[in-house]
């Protein structure tokens, strides 16, 4: 069973839309999705229903600034003015403790892709203790924090004239513009996003996938790397919380799977008993999208069932 519900933003305006997938007989499991920069929670549909239907109750939320969790256009890829990783983190933490007394006595998984591996990394870091396990999938990979920072800089001095509201196409050249290099001459504007071509033209005609990240976006999103990044920030991780990562060896996010390996080697260093590490050959970024989604699906749930205790 299918259905959605809202509730109050930490920004104390918005109310946050949230989708739900009830299996009808027994929940063996929950899973709780964080998606991705410029897209929406409803675009899990597809992966959701199979979970679904193996027993496994599905959350996501649609973060601040995307799909229905806006008050108006013009909040399209917009978070909070001061506190918009925070605002966002604690909006997903919402929805787990909502979730958790519906099912309390149910193992809890998180997924977070792309952006959402962002916002999932940091979230662990906090909130990790009584989680059964965290999938980052689409991974993104780490960067220098002197480029973290002057991208901050960045978005502070186009806001001082322009607003924080402003779409600055300067910045999103400077986050986004080198994901299509790789697939030159490009058929669209987002290659990079999936082979599948029917997924790819559908995702390039949506509006909800087709507008430019504010500067405050931006600003806060790139303060959530650099807090995920921070030298001690993996030893706050639950040695005992199980992790997987999975992207895809053609996905520029995360640097074609080098960039990935270099977190999931940092995790295992740090002590983390049970981290995994699956690079699938010629995916690009969505994974959940590919043209070996169902076995990604499946992929993906026989690494929770294992966890389910």
């Amino acid at each position: 069973m299918k259905s959605e519900f809202y509730f109050p933003s930490k920004d104390g305006n918005t109310e946050i839309h949230t989708i739900e997938w009830k299996p009808e007989g027994e929940v063996k499991a929950v899973l709780q999705m964080c998606h991705g920069m410029v897209e929406y929670i409803e675009r899990y549909d597809e992966f959701a229903q199979y979970l679904c239907g193996q027993g496994i109750y599905v959350v996501g939320n649609d973060h601040l600034g995307h799909g229905k969790s806006i008050q108006s256009k013009s909040e399209y890829g917009f978070f909070h003015e001061k506190y918009g990783n925070a605002c966002v983190l604690s909006d997903i933490h919402t929805l787990r403790q909502r979730t958790m007394k519906k099912y309390p006595e149910v193992p809890y998984f998180m997924l977070g892709h792309s952006m959402g591996s962002v916002f999932l990394r940091q979230y662990i870091q906090t909130y990790g203790s009584g989680l059964s396990g965290a999938l980052l999938i689409g991974v993104v990979a780490e960067q220098p924090r002197a480029a973290l920072r002057f991208g901050q800089f960045l978005c502070r001095a186009i806001a001082m004239i322009r607003g924080w509201h402003y779409r600055s196409k300067l910045v999103d050249q400077v986050v986004t513009g080198s994901f299509n290099k790789k697939y030159k001459p490009a058929r669209t504007r987002a290659d990079w996003v999936t082979g599948d071509q029917d997924k790819l033209d559908a995702y390039v005609a949506d509006p909800l996938c087709s507008f430019v990240f504010t500067v405050n976006a931006y600003y806060h999103l790139l303060e959530g790397m650099l807090k995920m990044q921070k030298k001690e920030s993996v030893f706050m991780i639950p040695k005992t919380l199980p992790i997987l990562f999975a992207a895809g060896t053609d996905d520029p996010v995360g640097g074609f799977g080098k960039g990935v390996r270099k977190i999931y080697e940092k995790y295992k260093a740090a002590g983390i008993r049970d981290v995994s590490l699956r690079l699938y050959a010629g995916d690009r970024h969505e994974l959940l999208n590919e043209r070996d989604r169902q076995q990604v699906t499946e992929d993906l749930y026989h690494w929770v069932e294992e966890r389910v205790k």
